[in-house]
């Protein structure tokens, strides 16, 4: 039986007004549950991430499952802070009388979640949208069935669909999800898809936050450490293989480390994941046959140092670098979203700093050197969401940083307190004493307006 989505959507909103979702012992308690529901279901999640990416176990549990719960507990331990009105500094000359400041939900959210972190990016937002006493809907992404399919088995157990229910499905039902009134909307993919989404949310005048990637690049600097920059440029690249928003897209390299650099990586993918990455268990796959077809056409461009080896049937692409790519190459052009790593070199840090200014902002930066001066005009000049000194992926892993991109790699913050913030928006309280009332504010005005401007004028000066 096909879901009614503008009656599930209905449904949620009947429920927040009912204001069962609010009180914050309520949300402890859902949070605790689907906490229980998550380490109950770890050996089905993990298979799920397996069939649908060829996800390694280490992987599917540290880079996905791991993180929503220590996200959850984090939620736990802070919530009631969160929650709290915080009283504010009332201007002496309207007391007496009180101001405060307090966190509410937002009411129905949609979560529109990606297939590269399938697991992660739909219940890290989910759990930000329930600590801040909110109804929410998932679109989990039809490209990871499996995942979605136990996603959609634990949310249905320990939910009411009229408190937080799934959708399956693909580009129909998502868009007839975005034909309906939401009060936020949260979006994680690709920039193209992004637009739609904002196009639509404008429709009900909608706020969103759109977390879509971009061209990461790394800078590595004549100074640096050549191994610690390998080895953690590797990881980062070929962890998912390569589908990851945060994934080092580039590398610029002083042209006086190319070679040495060049070397290392290739010592690091061998010691990773063996000279056949083919047979190794450590090593994921690419979604489907259509983003495997746009990824060996960009394995055409440039010179293929390391790697290029693929295979459709299994979407198999090796860890791959490649020499001599153009600027103009449409490798360099849109985000690579895969295991191919493009080598460039610099002369001078200006130069690097040029080549990255001159496309849209990325999510991140990772900027590898020793020289305290290099990192900070690195932090200071590049336009991007976050910056990563001397190593790759670790700043979008953690609850006490928020994280989100800028310009085109999107807008708004999540994890941790970010997330409480992002589902929730901030109603200020005023509370005014009647026991005393002066009635300068009231008019007539008369001889009284001459002197309130000047004393104003005098009181504003100092």
């Amino acid at each position: 039986m096909k879901l009614d989505i503008p009656q599930l959507v209905a449904d949620q909103h009947t429920f927040f007004a009912s204001g069962i979702s609010k009180p914050v012992c309520q949300r402890i308690k859902q949070l605790k549950r689907l906490k229980s529901a998550l380490l109950q279901h770890e050996p089905q999640i993990l298979d799920a991430l397996h069939a649908d990416l060829h996800k390694p176990s280490f992987e599917g549990y540290t880079s996905e499952l791991l993180l929503v719960i220590k996200e959850i507990n984090y939620m736990l331990k802070n919530i009631h802070c969160f929650a709290t009105s915080h009283r504010v500094k009332t201007p002496w000359f309207y007391k007496p009388a009180s101001s405060y400041i307090r966190s509410e939900p937002h009411g129905v959210v949609l979560i529109i979640a990606p297939w590269n972190y399938p697991l992660q990016l739909s219940l890290l937002p989910l759990i930000g949208a329930l600590a801040a006493g909110n109804c929410a809907i998932i679109k989990p992404s039809e490209h990871a069935p499996h995942t979605a399919r136990i996603i959609t088995k634990i949310i249905n157990n320990i939910f009411d669909p009229a408190y937080i229910a799934i959708v399956q499905g693909g580009i129909e039902e998502t868009q007839i999800l975005l034909q309906q009134k939401f009060d936020y909307i949260f979006f994680t993919g690709s920039t193209r898809v992004g637009k739609i989404i904002m196009q639509a949310a404008t429709e009900h005048l909608t706020p969103l936050t759109l977390e879509l990637g971009g061209k990461c690049p790394s800078i590595v600097h004549k100074d640096a450490q050549l191994d610690c920059a390998a080895k953690r440029i590797a990881w980062g690249k070929f962890l998912n293989a390569g589908q990851s928003c945060v994934a080092p897209d580039y590398v610029l390299v002083h042209n006086s480390q190319k070679q040495a650099l060049i070397h290392k990586i290739q010592q690091y993918i061998t010691q990773f994941f063996s000279n056949r990455p083919e047979a190794s268990r450590d090593y994921a796959r690419i979604i489907d046959e259509r983003h495997f077809d746009r990824l060996t056409q960009l394995l055409t461009q440039g010179n293929i140092i390391i790697g290029g080896i693929h295979n459709r049937t299994d979407l198999y692409i090796a860890p791959t670098l490649l020499d001599n790519v153009s600027l103009d190459d449409m490798l360099m052009q849109e985000e690579i979203f895969g295991p191919i790593l493009p080598i460039i070199t610099y002369e001078t840090l200006d130069e690097a700093l040029e080549i990255i200014s001159d496309k849209p902002s990325p999510i991140t930066t990772y900027v590898f050197t020793q020289n305290k001066a290099i990192q900070k005009k690195c932090i200071k000049t590049v336009h991007a969401g976050s910056i990563c000194i001397n190593d790759t992926i670790l700043q979008a892993a953690t609850s006490y940083l928020p994280f989100g991109g800028v310009g085109m790699s999107g807008f708004g913050r999540y994890h941790g307190k970010a997330s409480f913030d992002t589902f929730s928006y901030k109603k200020t309280l005023f509370n005014k004493s009647c026991w005393f009332d002066h009635n300068l504010r009231y008019p007539p005005y008369g001889r009284l307006q001459k002197f309130i401007q000047k004393f104003l004028s005098w009181w504003n000066s100092k």
